[in-house]
Parts: C-alpha cells; sequence; structure tokens
C-alpha cells in the first residue's frame, strides 16, 4: 500500500521537485537530501540565485526502485 502511495505521489508531480517534495516523498530530512546531492546518491538541479535545489522525479523513482539493493 506504502509503495503504491508513493509512486502516486510522484506520478502527480511535476518532472522537478522541490526540496520539500522529495522529502516527504522519500520520508528523510532536508539535511539528509542535501548530504545526497553532496554525495552523488540523489543530485540536485539548482536553480535561480540562492541556487534552491530541484530534483529529478525520475531519479527519485530510481532510489526507490533501488532500495535495500547494493
Amino acid at each position: 500500500l506504502k509503495e503504491r502511495l508513493i509512486k502516486f505521489m510522484i506520478k502527480k508531480q511535476a518532472p522537478l521537485l522541490t526540496l520539500k517534495q522529495a522529502r516527504e516523498i522519500l520520508n528523510v530530512h532536508s539535511n539528509t537530501l542535501r548530504k545526497w546531492d553532496k554525495n552523488g546518491i540523489l543530485k540536485a538541479v539548482r536553480f535561480g540565485q540562492r541556487g534552491d535545489r530541484r530534483y529529478r522525479k525520475e531519479d527519485i523513482e530510481k532510489l526507490i526502485a533501488n532500495k535495500g539493493k547494493p
């Protein structure tokens, strides 16, 4: 059930998700997403002068699909 809910949430989102949207879908803290970006686990796209992070929907789907696999 949780897997279907996550897929539904992702499907309804735009191709690029905000940090908040990504953390809610992945159920992780914002700092975890920042660390993953820094370490190349889930790379962010930067927008605007502030460099706000956006995450590709397909990258999040891949991360969920590979969860628990080496």
